[in-house]
């Protein structure tokens, strides 16, 4: 048998396909003339076709031994040359095929695999490079095939012992055994320039291939997944932080231990409190400040923050508790009204003033001596100034209840006031305004000019402005008692002032509001959009608040003169607007209608009704409205007895029994 093979000086392939059960079917690969080897994938010459067949493993020549353990499988046109070209199994040699096989008459297997030409002639080398990419499939008799993909770079060598065939990896390249040419790719790459470099890799990237692609980005990833805010010192990490908002930083606190303990830093949180001018007066309360389980201690000023923001939702959305209910005056107008700490003051046309509990609801006190109604008050810690239509002002004692002065001067009704420090200016309609030193009781200064009642008045603590029934606003010297301008504009009685210290703003039954510069006195804007008289006013930070007797409610920007929200709509007050106050969330409004009602400031969106009278439209009224940062107190009653005098208090401040955090961390996470 070995003599014919030399003479016909061909190739054949021994296969063993008899192996037992249990055994992986394996395919020999062997050359049997040492002067045979297999060419380079290009080379293009063929042998004649040949009906050689292989014979069993049993009769392999001695020296050749099974070198591959997979099928090979192979779908490139030079591999098909080498092999033997169009083949039945496209190229794939299926040893599970090969169990099948028909045996011939000879009694020789003959092989699935018949080559369709011979080896070609061995060129004078000793070994030949071949890179393929192949797919090798282990078959087991019995059992299912698994298939895996191998990409690599192969040496086929001929031993020349046995003329064998043996198929050697290249070794794989790493950083201790890179190609030879890397070295100088990467100092060459080194030596550009930015745009030359960024150049490159847009072109190495267009060159490469997915699996590539993902490898870079498996590289990249990482490095934009850095703890930064860890790796920062403390400081520059908090200032970092600090351009979150408290949303954002209650998020950033469930990160990881070392974001949550950032995120509590007092100092961080006490920022967030003054950019929404959250009281730190009560920040230190013994309330406020507490510890976890495990002795972490939580920023007072994060539970000041978490504390208010719970507040703010119970105004927008909280279940509402029944009102304290604080019944006086008999059924009497409450004219005036006062909320200061946990104190109310009432006043009221029945010549007397009370003194309530806000906490308890108790009258503490009832204030006896005007002779007439009282139609003006103001109140600054444990001090209250009331002016009558009994011509006098009366200073007391909010904790004794008694009256420390009675300031004489006026010939007519004290019909308004302005307290700043320990002095008041009083304006009444024998058309003069007086200041007082609340201390001493003494009238300092005279003010005339106005030829009309005086209706309203503001105090800086430097000058002095008045608006009267003589359709004029005036700008005074207190100290010189000069007037330093009149402010001409107004068709009819002005009836409310606001005074920044840079802006006047007055409102007229005219139905138009107009904004003045306090220190050239000239006319900024004319605010025209109501329909009726400006009850009632109020700026804080150039945004002007305005209530009208046409039942609107206004927002402006006195800067620009714009309006911004015209708050109406099918949930807008029925009847004339009696009072407001607004911060910087909400608005809140009462009217003749007998309902109070709060309203987004930033959208004029109508958010729910706080107080609805059940004779609301029939005569009942809420005369004065009043709020604090988690109150709101309503004087409310009727002209023709419908309604009972009364005051009523809402509160909107949490529950300090009750371990509200994850509610209304909840809450602001969602808003």
């Amino acid at each position: 048998m070995h003599s014919s093979l030399k003479e016909e000086n061909s190739a054949s392939l021994a296969i063993n396909n008899r192996q037992t059960q249990n055994e992986s079917s394996v395919l020999t690969v062997s050359c049997i003339s040492q002067s045979d080897c297999i060419p380079l994938p290009n080379t293009h010459s063929h042998s004649t076709r040949s009906s050689t067949t292989t014979k069993s493993a049993n009769n392999t020549p001695k020296g050749i031994q099974p070198q591959l353990n997979f099928e090979l499988h192979e779908s490139d046109e030079e591999f098909d040359d080498l092999v033997g070209g169009d083949s039945d199994n496209n190229g794939e040699l299926n040893l599970m095929d090969l169990e099948n096989e028909e045996v011939g008459e000879s009694g020789e297997s003959e092989s699935p695999f018949r080559l369709r030409s011979r080896l070609p002639e061995c060129v004078n080398s000793d070994k030949y490079m071949m890179k393929r990419k192949f797919e090798g499939r282990v078959v087991s008799a019995g059992k299912k095939r698994r298939s895996f993909d191998i990409e690599d770079s192969m040496d086929l060598r001929r031993r020349p012992s046995s003329g064998a065939i043996v198929l050697s990896r290249k070794p794989i390249p790493s950083r201790e055994n890179p190609p030879p040419d890397l070295q100088g790719w990467i100092e060459t790459f080194q030596k550009w320039g930015n745009a030359e470099r960024l150049l490159a890799l847009d072109e190495l990237m267009e060159s490469c291939d997915p699996t590539q692609v993902r490898h870079v980005m498996a590289i990249i990833q990482p490095q934009f997944q850095r703890d930064f805010i860890s790796l920062l010192p403390k400081e520059l990490a908090l200032y970092v932080l600090s351009f979150l908002e408290p949303k954002d930083l209650l998020r950033a606190a469930q990160t990881c231990q070392a974001w949550h303990i950032l995120a509590e830093d007092n100092l961080l949180w006490r920022e967030k409190c003054r950019e929404e001018n959250i009281d730190e007066n009560t920040v230190f309360d013994t309330k406020i400040r507490r510890k976890s389980p495990s002795g972490f201690q939580h920023s007072p000023w994060k539970s000041l923050y978490m504390r208010q923001h719970h507040i703010e939702i119970n105004w927008r959305t909280g279940s509402k508790k029944p009102p304290k209910v604080l019944k006086g005056h008999d059924d009497h107008v409450i004219t005036c009204l006062e909320f200061c700490g946990h104190r109310i003051v009432s006043g009221s046309d029945d010549n007397t003033l009370k003194v309530w509990s806000a906490i308890t609801g108790k009258c503490l006190r009832t204030l006896v001596g005007h002779t007439g109604g009282v139609w003006s008050s103001q109140m600054q810690s444990n001090v209250i100034i009331s002016g009558s239509t009994d011509r006098t002002l009366k200073v007391w004692n909010a904790d004794t209840g008694q009256c420390t002065h009675t300031l004489y001067g006026h010939t007519s009704t004290v019909r308004c006031m302005h307290l700043h420090e320990n002095r008041v200016v009083s304006g009444s309609r024998d058309a003069t305004l007086r200041m007082w030193d609340i201390d001493s009781g003494n009238c300092l200064h005279v003010l005339m000019g106005h030829v009309a009642a005086v209706r309203c008045v503001q105090y800086d603590g430097h000058r002095v402005i008045s608006g009267a029934y003589d359709y004029m606003v005036k700008v005074w010297n207190p100290e010189q008692e000069v007037c330093l301008h009149t402010l001409q504009g107004h068709t009819n009685r002005v009836y409310s002032l606001q005074f920044d210290g840079t802006h006047i703003v007055s409102g007229s039954l005219d139905t138009s509001i107009r904004v003045w510069d306090a220190e050239s006195g000239n006319c900024l804007h004319t605010l025209i959009g109501h329909q009726s008289l400006t009850s009632g006013m109020e700026l804080k930070d150039n945004i002007l608040v305005s209530g009208n007797a046409d039942s609107t409610v206004k927002v402006w920007d006195i800067t620009t003169g714009q309006c911004l929200q015209t708050l109406q709509g099918t949930n807008k007050h029925q009847s004339a607007v009696t009072c407001l106050q607004f911060n910087k969330k909400f608005v809140i409004t009462s009217s003749d209608d007998g309902t109070v009602k709060i309203w987004d400031l930033k959208t004029g969106d109508f958010v729910r009704n706080l107080v609805t009278l059940e004779s609301g439209g029939s005569g009942g009224v809420v005369w004065r409205v009043r709020t604090s940062n988690s109150k709101l107190v309503c004087a409310v009653g009727s002209r023709n007895g419908t309604e009972e005098t009364k005051l009523l208090v809402l509160e909107f401040d949490i529950d300090q029994n009750c371990d509200n955090k994850h509610g209304t961390i909840k809450q602001l996470l969602t808003s």
